[in-house]
């Protein structure tokens, strides 16, 4: 949905000197080591914008915890030793679901650590925490520039809607059914 949404800006506003390549999982497999540097190899990116993930609605995330958790982890880790070896700069995407699930409002970037995301969550949550926790290391050990914004809630012409928390759901219809 993020890519899609930038991918649509891109050919709006195109500009000279510059080369997008919006990859998908057609392209290469990120959680195999070797499929993703060969994606780097063919395209060899000067930046990356992150935004593969093993996403889906609230019962998937509550009975596949370990799943979402190590498929994230394996595409993180993955793009982040590429974007190492390559010498990108990376920018890649977390989650609301990040946050603490007991904590004060409003809420910002410094909190995200601050306690244990929602039980719902779990493990998408925390593979999310832990591109925060590497960029630090990467930054640390290796001197990369690496960051991550994290997005609210996202509508737009891109907007998948079965695959969205109840809650998205009924915004969305409440909203075109007052249009």
């Amino acid at each position: 949905m993020v890519g899609k949404g930038i991918e649509h800006i891109i050919k709006e506003d195109v500009r000279e000197n510059e080369t997008w390549f919006f990859a998908s999982s057609k392209d290469a497999d990120l959680r195999v080591k070797e499929s993703c540097k060969a994606l780097f190899d063919r395209i060899k990116p000067t930046h990356v914008i992150h935004l593969a993930a093993m996403v889906s609605a609230l019962f998937n995330n509550l009975q596949y915890k370990v799943e979402f958790y190590r498929e994230n982890v394996l595409m993180n880790d993955n793009v982040m030793e590429c974007s190492k070896e390559y010498n990108v700069k990376l920018v890649s995407c977390l989650s609301t679901c990040i946050f603490p699930d007991k904590t004060s409002y409003p809420i910002d970037e410094t909190m995200v650590h601050n306690g244990p995301p929602h039980d719902s969550n779990r493990g998408y949550a925390y593979a999310k925490r832990m591109i925060d926790v590497m960029n630090r290391c990467y930054a640390e050990e290796y001197n990369c520039n690496f960051t991550s914004i994290i997005p609210t809630n996202i509508f737009g012409i891109f907007f998948i809607l079965y695959n969205f928390s109840i809650i998205l759901f009924i915004t969305y219809i409440s909203y075109n059914i007052n249009m």
